[in-house]
């Protein structure tokens, strides 16, 4: 598994090279929605956890695209509004890997957790 620092090696980059990029809060939530991928395939190969991987993907995918949209916005108020439903989509796909946590790897449920409530503080402070 890729370290944080390894990981921003590989995005490409247009995508580093653009202001939205310094945004802490926006790298880890592009983070989180590569790194798991895996996790998302492996609960999508259970009937009883495929809803919930269908979720979880969609939540991680809004997280950094939200943040992406809300930064692109020019008043404070639009800004905010789509930082909120980043808030949201965060805490949503942390209520699930909570859910799932007997389907996955203790480690990987544990570290996606803590990654989604760093990024939860993140933006509750920007709302």
């Amino acid at each position: 598994m890729l370290n944080y620092q390894e990981w921003m090696s590989i995005v490409p980059e247009e995508i580093r090279q653009d202001p939205l990029w310094s945004l802490e809060v926006y790298r880890l939530g592009l983070l989180v929605g590569d790194i798991s991928w895996e996790d998302t395939e492996q609960l999508d190969k259970n009937s009883h956890t495929r809803g919930a991987a269908d979720q979880i993907r969609r939540s991680l995918d809004s997280i950094s695209a939200n943040i992406a949209e809300g930064y692109s916005r020019s008043t404070g108020k639009d800004r905010a509004r789509y930082f909120e439903y980043s808030l949201g989509e965060a805490r949503e796909a942390r209520d699930r890997y909570y859910k799932v946590r007997r389907a996955l790897k203790q480690e990987v449920v544990a570290h996606r957790i803590k990654l989604l409530t760093q990024i939860a503080k993140i933006l509750n402070s920007f709302v």
